[in-house]
């Protein structure tokens, strides 16, 4: 089944989902998420308000939790049955937001992806961006049937491992580009998550994720995003490996290069919470 409303972009207005969120092919997924510690949580959240059919999308959830890592990617047979009980199958066209930027929106956007769902867009500028266009919201929990086939044709290019990072890092076949923030990046100041080292992986080039954002909370245009990764120096016509701290941030990336014409960068799903772990015996640069 084809889905009947298909945007050109891997991002959607508000105002374009307002016009079709009661399309019968269109499911809207919250997906907020806060750091640890945060005084919120992602859930509370989505249960104060959320746009109305929302179902909410727990990126601690659907994940591996078998894994020490946080938030990994789960098994095909794992993510199935996770958003199959959320009432998604294979003909919908799924829209993520998030109540905190785009956090964990593009985190989901890649996650089904990487699980090939193509027919997957963010809603750009998130909770904020629907509020402003005057969509309406609810804080009911939405009804529907878990009774649709999901598919899963799982894309190993668009995420990678330590060891494929190990080799990248030597062979510098892709480009290994850092979403966290520069004094982290620099290693000036400690990780977030206690025990880790500071620093980088050797030659990886750093993209803020917020130098991809625009003021009012939006992705930046197509120019200004080609402008932002070549001042830093990334070659959107050659391969990219984005990473971050726990694989969330890097997604960003991965969604902002997508809409300047490069759509098939990858995510290291371990990121820096599994590189940086002293016993990973992984080479670190700073400065």
């Amino acid at each position: 089944m084809v889905a009947l409303f298909t945007p050109e972009k891997p991002v959607v207005s508000a105002e374009w989902l307002r016009s079709h969120l009661t399309a019968p092919d269109v499911r809207v997924l919250d997906c907020s998420y806060f750091m640890p510690g945060s005084p919120q949580t992602g859930r509370q959240i989505y249960d104060t308000h959320h746009i109305p059919g929302a179902r909410f999308f727990d990126i601690d959830d659907v994940a591996d939790t078998d894994s020490s890592l946080p938030h990994m990617l789960p098994s095909p047979e794992k993510f199935s049955s996770r958003v199959r009980r959320l009432g998604l199958g294979d003909g919908h066209r799924v829209i993520c937001y998030d109540q905190n930027g785009f956090v964990a929106s593009a985190r989901a956007w890649w996650m089904f992806r990487s699980m090939g769902h193509g027919d997957v867009a963010v809603l750009d500028g998130g909770f904020e961006a629907w509020r402003n266009a005057g969509g309406a919201v609810e804080d009911l929990p939405p009804h529907f049937h878990a009774d649709r086939h999901f598919t899963v044709r799982p894309r190993r290019d668009l995420g990678r491992d330590i060891g494929q990072m190990k080799a990248t890092a030597t062979s510098k076949t892709a480009q290994i580009v850092d979403a966290r923030a520069a004094p982290r990046f620099r290693g000036e100041v400690e990780e977030p998550r206690p025990g880790l080292r500071r620093g980088r992986i050797p030659g990886s080039i750093n993209v803020p994720f917020a130098n991809v954002i625009a003021p009012d909370g939006r992705m930046k245009s197509e120019d200004e995003l080609t402008a932002v990764f070549d001042k830093a120096g990334v070659d959107l016509n050659k391969p990219i490996i984005n990473t971050c701290g726990s694989g969330v941030t890097a997604a960003i990336l991965a969604l902002a290069q997508s809409l300047a014409g490069h759509d098939d960068a990858a995510v290291y799903d371990g990121s820096w919470s599994e590189w940086g772990k002293p016993e990973s015996e992984t080479p670190v640069e700073t400065g």
